[in-house]
Formats: C-alpha cells, sequence, structure tokens
C-alpha cells in the first residue's frame, strides 16, 4: 500500500476502502499516561515548539489504538504566538489574551505569519511523516471565527457576547479581523502541507453559535478564503465544528472535501443537509466511551449503519477524546470499526 492509497485518504476522495479508517480528534493529548509522562513540567505552547516531543505525540496514538491516520500535535493559537500576539494557554482555562481585540489599532497585533515563525513544524512535520510511513498525517488550524473569538473576548467564552457585538456593530472591522486570521491560517496550513502533511483540518470550534444567516455573512468568506488558498496543493481538506447541526450545509459550502459532523446530527441526515459531493466525518459521542463495551458498540453500530452506503466515510468521534477517557476504549472502539467494516 502507498500512502495515496491508504483508507483515509481513500475515503476523503470518496473511493472505495478496504474498511472505514477511524481517528480521533484530540487521540494526541491527556487520556494517554504516555502523553502525560511525555509533557510533565513543560507548558503546552512550549511542547508545540519542540520538534521532538510534537513527533513522539503524534505517533503515540499511531502505535497504541493503530488508527488510520495520525494528527499533527499542535494547538490552534499557535500561529498567533508564532506572530508575536501576547497570549498563554492557562491550565483548566484555556487561551488567555492579553491585550484582546476591540478596536482597529489593534489589529496592528496581527501580521502575515512567514514560514520562518514556525520553523519548528515544518522540522517536526518531516520527522512525524519519516516515522508514520504509510500512514497519513492531517494537519491542522483554528478557523478565523474561532481565532477572532479567543482574540476578541481574551479567552474562552460562553456567549461570545463581544465577539458577536463587533460583529453585528462594526462589520467593516470585523471583515478586516476576520481577513487577517485567514491570511495567517492559510500560512499555517501551507507550512504544514509543503513539511508533508497529506490532509488539513480548519477547527471552528464556536461556529455553532452563530445563526446560518450571519455564519454565510460574516464568517463563509474567511473560511472560504482559507480552503481556497491552499486548495492548489491537492491534499483533502476537512472542516469541522461543534453544535454545528444547523451549518452543516454552509460547511461544506466554504469548500471543504469533508464535513465532519457532531453527535447531535446523525450521518444519513447530515449527508442530505451537506449533499452530494462531500465526504462526512464522524461522529460517535465522546461521552459514549465511558459507557460498558457492549453499550459502545452498540452506538458505534448506529454510526455505521447511519453511515452505510455513504461515498466516503471517516469514523471519529462527534468532538475530541475527553481528558479522561480509558485509552483501552479507543483501542477496542478501533479494532470494532475495521472489524466490523472489512470488505
Amino acid at each position: 500500500m502507498t500512502l495515496a492509497d491508504s483508507p483515509f485518504l481513500r475515503a476523503c476522495r470518496r473511493e472505495p476502502v478496504p474498511h472505514t479508517p477511524v481517528w480521533f480528534m484530540r487521540q494526541a493529548g491527556r487520556s494517554l499516561p504516555e502523553y502525560r509522562k511525555t509533557r510533565e513540567g513543560v507548558a503546552m505552547l512550549d511542547s508545540c515548539m519542540r520538534p521532538d516531543l510534537v513527533t513522539e505525540i503524534t505517533l503515540q496514538p499511531v502505535r497504541r489504538h493503530n488508527v488510520d491516520a495520525a494528527v499533527y500535535f499542535s494547538d490552534i493559537m499557535v500561529p498567533l504566538k508564532a506572530i508575536g500576539v501576547d497570549l498563554d494557554i492557562k491550565p483548566g482555562v484555556g487561551p488567555v489574551v492579553a491585550r484582546p481585540i476591540r478596536s482597529r489599532a489593534d489589529l496592528a497585533q496581527l501580521r502575515p505569519l512567514e514560514p520562518g515563525d514556525v520553523s519548528y513544524v515544518t522540522e517536526a512535520v518531516g520527522m512525524v511523516t519519516s516515522e508514520l510511513g504509510d500512514t497519513p498525517l492531517i494537519g491542522f488550524a483554528g478557523a478565523p471565527f474561532t481565532l477572532a473569538s479567543y482574540l476578541v473576548e481574551g479567552g474562552p467564552s460562553r456567549n461570545h457576547e463581544h465577539t458577536k457585538a463587533l460583529m453585528y456593530g462594526d462589520p467593516e472591522l470585523w471583515a478586516e479581523l476576520l481577513d487577517r486570521l485567514a491570511v495567517i491560517t492559510s500560512a499555517f496550513l501551507t507550512v504544514q502541507i509543503e513539511a508533508g502533511a497529506s490532509a488539513v483540518q480548519l477547527f471552528d470550534s464556536w461556529a455553532g453559535a452563530l445563526a446560518p444567516a450571519d455564519y454565510r455573512a460574516s464568517v463563509l468568506p474567511a473560511s472560504r478564503k482559507v480552503f481556497d488558498a491552499v486548495a492548489h496543493h491537492g491534499v483533502p481538506r476537512i472542516h469541522f465544528g461543534v453544535g454545528t447541526g444547523e451549518l452543516l450545509g454552509l460547511l461544506g459550502e466554504a469548500g471543504a472535501d469533508v464535513v465532519g459532523v457532531d453527535w447531535r446530527v446523525p450521518l444519513d441526515e447530515a449527508a442530505r443537509r451537506v449533499g452530494p459531493g462531500k465526504a462526512l466525518q464522524g461522529n460517535l459521542d465522546p461521552a459514549v466511551l465511558f459507557a460498558p463495551r457492549e453499550a459502545v458498540e452498540t452506538h458505534a453500530r448506529r454510526v455505521l449503519d447511519a453511515a452505510a452506503g455513504l461515498p466516503g466515510h471517516i469514523f471519529n468521534l462527534g468532538h475530541g477524546v475527553l481528558p479522561t477517557t480509558d485509552p483501552d476504549a479507543l483501542t477496542r472502539l478501533t479494532a470494532y470499526v475495521h472489524e466490523q467494516t472489512a470488505r
């Protein structure tokens, strides 16, 4: 098997596969004891800038779970940190920005990202892909809206009130903010692709806070700009957001080849909403993994049944692996999906 013929990349292209490919968002992370040992005493952003740690952490779930793709270990705030934005990732809180963007003058924090700003990413991707062989590596970045929300709010937010106030109250400034973030995100994904990533995923974690009309008018153009900027590389592009059941068609419209679906919408209904021409990724509820093995398999079977007959399905969770998940449950789930879908 060659890399291009891997089940994951074939599924992205909606081609026949020997089995349904599996990978998990946040598969490289806190659920693994080997990850916690590797990260011991190292701050999150520091670990993202050390190619040796990035390589080891990215490979850990591939070794343990036998998943069909690796996902590059990083954080959506890395490109912003790389261009000099004063931010930190605080344990138990998340990204915290020292000077939130609330005015046009604050945009000066956002200069374009140059490849040299993230030379450690180029080095790490090269190291990872040399170890992976025929297993694809998925690069990733935060989508412009989600990055904007952190920058405007100054940190995580439940209601995104400052973000929406800016979006509704100063649409010109909002459009310029998202455009700058689209340029930065495109450059970050390009670095990963040119270093050897076989696919990329755009995480729009907070897009579910938006009504479809607002997403179409105020967010979709920036997401489309990102997908258009990397289209010529020919690698599959995945788009994922949480709580985006009402936005699924728009997520596909933005230019992705694969639309990620959270656990709230069955995949057969998601396919109807997205429309033809797109592969789907998802969508087991991450909390199901805390139930007994029989229940996990029952719910996984439902996901597979809902995806039956769809051209192009990548099995994943409907969001990231929860930190206290039993790693063995993920290993068993991967084997179960492979066994049940072997052709």
